[in-house]
């Protein structure tokens, strides 16, 4: 009896220790160089499972199962909010296809899809960021909320950090401090720019979340000068769903004046763990006039910026430190035309040893842009 229950135990260590390492993720000390393998794009409206394939903004590896997870913005007026699992299938040419495997829609707590607007406009998500724990095998995923303030009515609804289970259902959200409510007075976040990036850290002991543009109290939006746009990455505890830090991030300058005047932007799209305070931070820059957006990834040590959780605002207290950041890739320099990439993940290793970093771009269901998958060797130092 003693020597079974000893092979049993060890039986068990193993496989716990087994299931520890498939959950870890990725190890990835300091990146030397992003070098592209390939892209591959999806026809333009492609109708899987009867839903249309578009608005693709987050992206993320299941290393366990062996496929990819991306989240859909389409604020239920297609289809249900919902996100794709897929498989990316990497030849020795880059990517050779990409494959849609399922599709799951996102429930509210009740069960039900999401209302779209014309249905119940305080309800309607805008989903943006998707990222799976296999520790206990829940998605955690953002909604922007809406911030509509006209001549025609106010709109107010909060963003939001929701977990959901494996069928899509809602069954918790990360509590957030109320200068991230939405308001009607020109305070709090800015309609379209709130929680566009998800990454774990290391262990998954901690979730980050990335901001896309400054909060009112925070500054100006970013502009082709530079004008000072600081934006906020926050980390919550994983276990008890509440927000333990903040620390202030600065945006580069919008990449290229509009042709003519008129809509430009930059921001974070997404952001992605390298160690428990290393991240890669994805700024994506448009500009009217410039067919092409300017993505940017670069390299950022949180641990090195001020907390800045107990300062409500970051125009009046201006005494902090932004985190450090290196360029890693500007995809201007790719010499093609690069969509509205908006998600990114790392992927299986290469047959070198290398690890793969693929992206998506988001279409917006429009039919003069491409949804886009890049692939990527990761060169480390």
């Amino acid at each position: 009896m003693k020597g079974r229950f000893s092979v049993v135990i060890g039986f068990l260590l193993c496989s716990q220790l087994l299931a520890q390492k498939q959950a870890a993720l990725p190890i990835v000390h300091a990146i030397k160089e992003l070098k592209l393998l390939g892209e591959y794009a999806l026809p333009h409206n492609l109708i899987f499972k009867n839903t249309t394939v578009g608005g693709l903004s987050g992206l993320d590896y299941d290393a366990n199962k062996r496929v990819y997870y991306s989240i859909c913005d389409d604020r239920s007026s297609i289809n249900p909010a919902r996100y794709y699992t897929l498989d990316i299938v990497i030849g020795s040419k880059g990517i050779d296809t990409v494959i849609f495997k399922d599709v799951t829609s996102l429930l509210q707590p009740d069960g039900t899809t999401y209302p779209s607007t014309k249905q119940n406009a305080t309800k309607t998500p805008d989903p943006e960021a998707l990222r799976l724990n296999p520790l206990t095998n829940e998605w955690v995923w953002t909604s922007e909320g809406e911030r509509s303030v006209n001549l025609l009515g106010t709109l107010l609804a909060d963003p939001a950090i929701n977990i959901a289970n494996d069928k899509g259902k809602t069954m918790d959200s990360f509590r957030l401090p109320p200068i991230f409510k939405m308001s009607k007075e020109e305070k709090g976040p800015r309609q379209n720019s709130v929680f566009e990036g998800i990454a774990f850290s290391n262990n998954y002991k901690d979730l980050l979340v990335s901001m896309e543009e400054p909060l009112y109290e925070d500054g100006p939006r970013a502009d082709t000068e530079d004008v000072n746009p600081v934006v906020r990455i926050l980390r919550f505890d994983t276990k008890h769903r509440i927000n333990t830090a903040q620390y202030p991030y600065k945006l580069d300058p919008v990449a290229h004046a509009p042709i003519p005047l008129g809509f430009k932007v930059n921001g974070i799209s997404d952001i992605l763990g390298l160690s428990d305070d290393k991240l890669l931070v994805m700024e994506r820059s448009y500009s009217v006039g410039h067919l092409s957006s300017t993505i940017k990834i670069f390299e950022t040590d949180l641990s090195k910026a001020t907390n800045i959780i107990d300062n409500p605002s970051l125009l009046t207290n201006k005494k902090y430190s932004v985190a450090p950041k290196k360029l890693l890739l500007n995809m201007d320099n790719l010499n093609r035309y690069i969509d509205n990439v908006e998600g990114m993940t790392f992927g299986p290793n290469l047959p070198n040893g290398h690890k793969t970093l693929l992206m998506v771009a988001d279409n917006n269901f429009t039919v003069f842009e491409k949804t886009q998958f890049f692939l990527f060797e990761v060169i480390e130092n």
